[in-house]
């Protein structure tokens, strides 16, 4: 009876929300398109021609949107979902966190990446803490990643959630990038402590080691009025 009834409210939150109603009209997939949208309007990240690294792509939203700016240039985008076609996609589907998926990502990228992005969340447990730990472990996994394929003025991308390894996450991006934001789109929902962080100019080739205990993850989305932080 209980679950029903979140489900029952679920549905009729999706029903209100604007953006929701909007990617319909616009043909995204889901509402986490606005989100980079509002990203990009910020940061200018985009434009015809680079190479773009999605993790955690589906249902695509994300990838949609680089794909109607980038054009003629390259987008790879890895979930562990099967995604519907979405032009000028390479599409890979796997668990990122699997060494032999990284190097089948980089055997797409002869000259390294303009932007890696990841929209990861584990799916929830309804624990706050342990959600943002886990969500926050993939966000590292990909910046370390991002570090061997980024080149030297692109941008990485990912969602943070306040609490748990927050701290951690900023205190990793500022040794890999010169410049490092959070950011929170007004189209991420009211009540979710998700933001975003943004990294530009790669610093520093780093050697780690960087190892989980728990290999296996879902990817779900979420999202929350809008504030920039800038990271000293």
């Amino acid at each position: 009876m209980k679950k029903n009834k979140i489900s029952k409210n679920w549905v009729n939150k999706q029903r209100r929300d604007i953006y929701v109603r909007q990617s319909k009209v616009d043909g995204y997939r889901a509402r986490s398109a606005y989100k980079l949208i509002e990203i990009d309007e910020k940061f200018k990240i985009f434009k015809g021609g680079i190479s773009v690294v999605d993790i955690g792509a589906a249902p695509g939203s994300w990838s949609q949107y680089a794909s109607k700016i980038v054009k003629s240039g390259k987008i790879i985008s890895i979930d562990l979902k099967k995604m519907e076609e979405i032009k000028n996609t390479i599409q890979i589907e796997g668990d990122f966190t699997e060494v032999n998926i990284q190097n089948k990502i980089k055997s797409y990228l002869n000259k390294g990446s303009d932007v890696v992005m990841s929209d990861m969340a584990v799916n929830t447990t309804g624990i706050k803490n342990i959600d943002s730990i886990q969500t926050g472990e993939l966000c590292k996994e990909s910046m370390i990643f991002s570090k061997e394929v980024i080149k030297k003025q692109g941008f990485f991308i990912s969602k943070i959630f306040m609490g748990g390894s927050f701290n951690e996450i900023i205190e990793l991006g500022k040794k890999i990038f010169k410049d490092v934001k959070v950011f929170k789109p007004k189209s991420s929902r009211k009540d979710s402590k998700e933001s975003f962080i943004i990294c530009k100019y790669f610093i520093l080739k780093l050697l780690f080691k960087h190892r989980y205990e728990n290999s296996t993850y879902r990817h779900m989305v979420t999202k929350s009025p809008c504030f920039l932080m800038s990271i000293p």
